[in-house]
């Protein structure tokens, strides 16, 4: 278990309720690996399972989150072999610390799908998301997985009238179920909105369980928890390297947060963001529905029934990774406005979230990059993985047995689009050498040393290196490289996770440089300091 520093004040635990109600022990951090009763992969000898001889695996998946799992369960139908490798626990990931909201909308996307791909696409994206809930709705009900899936309807709420004038007819020119309002929300003052019914939320762990056991009850697909996966080799068949196991499959899907193998330049087409969560009791019901309102930071707010009454999740403040400030700062802004707006009795959990947000908004799934027919990537869901996840699964398992879906050109990674994303890209990229050089010049010209607090972490020059210091809740000092192992990026402490983040592309790291999330395979070296400080 990743060491964590444990002394910032802020109230409740720090997880997600849908870790949780399903590990036996809840994560010290809502970034670190815990266990719960499902078998390590230790159990599994992956060479002799999978692999080893002149018979590979059919598809090999890697992540077992929601799009991991969809896809693996969509392959299973279509008779072939899977095997699921995941770093951590199924649903441990981004799916269990989402907001789980099961819905077609996803802030003001329509008018722009409409904009800048044009009507019929923005037809695609809608139907490809409500057929994902239905989807989700028809296993949860085929396989009696007791997820506290529930139909609500779903808001977008601003103080921007003809813009939500415009997504709402978008909407509804694209087939959706959607109403132009002014009377949302019943928490905070605003102008207009959109309504869409017939939305859903669930309990994400609970149904990716519920996925899990199914698959492994079918003797030709295997999940393999607790398995790192540290090398990609495509090819016929493609070869991979996990747990210092060699695996070989016919295809592999990547279904991580950020593909571990890149060779059509996600990093420069995507950009990483973090956001926050609190899960509070109220005094009185909380507001019926979902809601969400777009801006810098936005705000999400939705009901979870469990087993102690009902928990309001709000999210926000969402900033750039490693960029933005104290991330405790944030939570704090979220709280005190929770507070501002709902008569708040308890904080239960809080917790925080990465996604990734492609250049022109529309997610990343299908084949992963030039010279890798074998190899599809399913990514860049800009925090709406829930549709997106499902929907990805199906889609990829058609372009695995050979099919040509519909909406293959649509979320085709290797898709051309400069009128949507140029302007983007080039801003992201842009920042990204902006913070690149700062914060090595700010390193070369810093401070060699510095007097830390337990909880606190900061970068010093040492021998004209960055050094990553922290010290953790015991007062024990931690050193690590400062030079992030994905692209040489200089990270910055996170001080709510405990955690090193890069500033550039997203990745995360621990007290001790092990991997948390990201691009980034390699851990943080470790480096030893001069003098304890």
């Amino acid at each position: 278990m990743p060491n964590v520093p444990r002394t910032n004040t802020l109230p409740g635990e720090p997880t997600s309720p849908w870790l949780a109600e399903t590990l036996e022990e809840p994560p010290v951090d809502s970034s670190a690996p815990s266990s719960d009763e499902r078998p390590s992969s230790e159990e599994i000898p992956l060479e002799q399972a999978f692999g080893a001889d002149d018979d590979p695996v059919d598809v090999a998946v890697i992540g077992a989150g929601i799009a991991g799992l969809s896809t693996a369960f969509e392959l299973r139908e279509q008779g072939q072999t899977v095997l699921v490798l995941e770093r951590d626990r199924v649903g441990t990931g981004v799916t269990g610390k989402s907001t789980a909201k099961l819905t077609s909308q996803h802030g003001q996307i329509y008018d722009h799908l409409t904009r800048e791909f044009g009507s019929r696409q923005a037809r695609q994206y809608a139907q490809t998301q409500e057929d994902a809930i239905d989807t989700v709705e028809q296993r949860i009900a085929d396989l009696g997985i007791e997820c506290g899936f529930e139909r609500v309807p779903s808001y977008l709420y601003s103080n921007e009238p003809d813009t939500m004038e415009r997504e709402a007819e978008a909407a509804r020119a694209a087939g959706l179920d959607a109403t132009y309002v002014t009377s949302v929300p019943p928490f905070e003052r605003s102008q207009a909105g959109v309504r869409f019914d017939e939305q859903a939320w669930f309990h994400p762990r609970k149904y990716l369980l519920g996925i899990a056991d199914a698959l492994a009850e079918d003797d030709d697909a295997t999940i393999a928890e607790g398995t790192e996966v540290t090398d990609l080799e495509p090819g016929s068949p493609c070869q991979i390297r996990a747990n210092g196991q060699r695996v070989r499959a016919r295809q592999v899907v990547l279904a991580t947060g950020f593909p571990i193998f890149d060779r059509a330049g996600y990093f420069a087409r995507m950009h990483p963001k973090r956001s926050y969560v609190l899960g509070v009791r109220l005094d009185g019901r909380p507001p019926e529905g979902m809601y969400y309102r777009p801006g810098d930071p936005y705000r999400s707010v939705r009901t979870h029934r469990d087993e102690d009454g009902e928990l309001l999740l709000v999210g926000g403040e969402n900033h750039k990774t490693g960029q933005g400030g104290s991330t405790i700062d944030r939570y704090q802004r979220l709280l005190r406005w929770t507070r501002e707006h709902f008569p708040v009795r308890s904080v239960e959990y809080h917790w925080s979230t990465q996604d990734y947000v492609p250049a022109d908004q529309v997610p990343l799934v299908g084949r992963a990059g030039p010279r890798t027919e074998n190899v599809s990537v399913a990514t860049g869901f800009r925090g709406w993985g829930m549709t997106n996840g499902v929907a990805a699964g199906r889609l990829l398992a058609g372009l695995i047995a050979g099919d040509q879906p519909s909406t293959r050109s649509l979320f085709d990674p290797l898709r051309f689009t400069p009128k949507p994303s140029l302007g983007t890209t080039l801003t992201e990229n842009a920042d990204t050498a902006s913070t690149f050089a700062t914060d090595w010049l700010q390193t070369l010209f810093g401070p060699d040393h510095a007097a830390l607090e337990p909880g606190e972490g900061t970068v010093i020059r040492e021998g004209g290196k960055p050094v990553a210091c922290a010290r953790d809740a015991d007062g024990d000092l931690h050193t690590t490289s400062a030079v992030c192992t994905h692209m040489y990026c200089v990270v910055e402490w996170n001080d709510a996770e405990g955690s090193w983040d890069c500033p550039c592309h997203g990745s995360r790291f621990d007290l001790d440089g092990e991997v948390l999330e990201g691009p980034a395979t390699d851990p943080l070296p470790t480096r030893d300091t001069q003098s304890e400080r």
